[in-house]
């Protein structure tokens, strides 16, 4: 069994990707369009149960880093665990592919796992019955603020963080900021488990999303509108795209709500009274070809 997840931070985070850590990718070999042997890295994919107590919740695909703050993380965003909650322990069995949170609270959400509906994230997300419940009793600062310097200052420092992603490809980002700084980064093949990180990580460290700015390389989907939301942040950026019912549920909940947000350029599509537009970007370069990656495939 596992203790909880310690810090392995890279310069500027507190807790950053480690493309190099055991388990996470390996190499197959293949045929190139030619023909010839070719060797490749390739992310893992492995199953992982969540149980709530002596329930079993759902099975997750997952790279497998950080199962206790994934586990967290996931019952925090579907309402399973409630702010007040004591966590008395977080068992994890790697070989059995298991993740247990136990809690001073008894709980019982058969009624709630009957009614769930397939997001549409990659490796199948899943979201459960009175989860926008909470969503719409949630009401996100008014007074925070995004200024276009520290947008700029983000997705530079994002983009030159070594990732699994550029190692491997195939996974999505999920950062936490403040201001200018980015705080923790977790990656996972289903941006949904990302999210779900970052958010097991806010509850273990008893952090406040009030003033902080969330950044995926992922669509912005409903889901992710409704987990950012969950996790009390009024700011979310991503490289890529959006979704319709992601830019309703961003308007209704008042978030500020930002795509395709690459070097000079980005989309404000909901909450552009946070914005403070600082930057002179006739000033700024245009992003170089090598920045040019997380999210920019995906549209």
């Amino acid at each position: 069994m596992s203790a909880l997840t310690k810090p392995d931070a890279g310069p500027g985070y507190l807790i950053a990707p480690d493309p190099d850590a055991p388990g996470l990718s390996t190499t197959v070999t293949g045929h190139d369009q030619d023909g010839n042997p070719v060797e490749t890295r390739v992310v893992t994919e492995r199953p992982l149960t969540l149980y709530l107590n002596r329930q079993e919740i759902v099975t997750m695909m997952t790279i497998g880093d950080h199962p206790d703050l994934l586990a967290v993380g996931y019952l925090v965003n579907q309402n399973m665990l409630r702010s007040d909650d004591e966590i008395t322990a977080i068992d994890h069995d790697e070989e059995l592919g298991v993740v247990v949170v136990r809690t001073a609270r008894e709980t019982d959400y058969e009624t709630v796992l009957q009614k769930k509906v397939r997001t549409s994230g990659c490796a199948q997300g899943t979201v459960f019955g009175d989860v926008m419940d909470g969503f719409d009793r949630i009401a996100l600062p008014h007074d925070a603020v995004l200024r276009t310097s520290w947008l700029h200052a983000l997705t530079r420092a994002i983009n030159l963080t070594p990732s699994l992603y550029l190692a491997a490809g195939a996974i999505h980002g999920c950062v936490l900021c403040e201001r200018d700084r980015p705080l923790v980064y977790f990656e996972d093949v289903g941006r949904h488990n990302a999210v779900d990180k970052v958010a097991g990580w806010m509850r273990m460290n008893g952090i406040d999303g009030g003033d902080k700015i969330f950044y995926t390389t992922g669509r912005l989907t409903s889901e992710m509108v409704i987990k950012t939301v969950m996790m009390g942040i009024p700011v979310l950026i991503s490289r890529s795209g959006f979704t319709a019912w992601g830019v309703d549920l961003a308007r209704q909940a008042g978030l500020t709500l930002i795509g395709r947000a690459r070097g000079k350029r980005f989309t404000v599509l909901s909450g552009n009274d946070r914005i403070v537009r600082d930057m002179d970007w006739s000033k700024v370069a245009d992003e170089a070809p090598e920045h040019r990656r997380k999210g920019a495939r995906d549209d």
